[in-house]
């Protein structure tokens, strides 16, 4: 048996896909779009193994609430620089749900509102401000 991919139902297809790649650094593997069945596929993949993947799928046209519920945890990314990768989101508009005050750990969600938790590679990294400080915001 082997893993293939999570995924993921969004909205927001283009928000989604520029949270993954301009975001977090995904690269876009592959994309599909399907006439007949009036949906788009797209794959995505870190650098380090693209192999597995995140897979958003786009309903052409569909407004189905597709929910925030907990069932779903989160995906989880290993970054080089838990602070510099969360400064990077907040450059880009991102909220940091849960800040990285213990400089391992943090949280951030999706347009589409899909929990994504990051986790410093290594050790964690010294404690910093303005993280140290930060409130947590809203649900991860």
């Amino acid at each position: 048996m082997k893993y293939l991919h999570a995924m993921i139902r969004v909205h927001d297809l283009d928000a989604t896909s520029k949270f993954f790649t301009e975001g977090l650094g995904l690269k876009e593997i592959r994309r599909m779009d399907n006439e007949a069945g009036k949906f788009t596929l797209v794959y995505f993949g870190a650098p380090a193994n693209p192999e597995s993947e995140i897979e958003l799928t786009y309903n052409w046209g569909s407004d189905e609430d597709y929910g925030s519920a907990r069932n779903f945890g989160h995906l989880a990314f290993e970054v080089d620089d838990i602070y510099a990768t969360c400064a990077h989101l907040q450059s880009l508009g991102i909220t940091i749900n849960r800040p990285p005050r213990d400089g391992r750990m943090a949280f951030v969600r999706t347009p589409d509102l899909i929990s994504i938790e990051l986790l410093q590679k290594g050790a964690a990294l010294p404690l910093q401000e303005p993280w140290t400080s930060m409130a947590n915001v809203g649900a991860w």
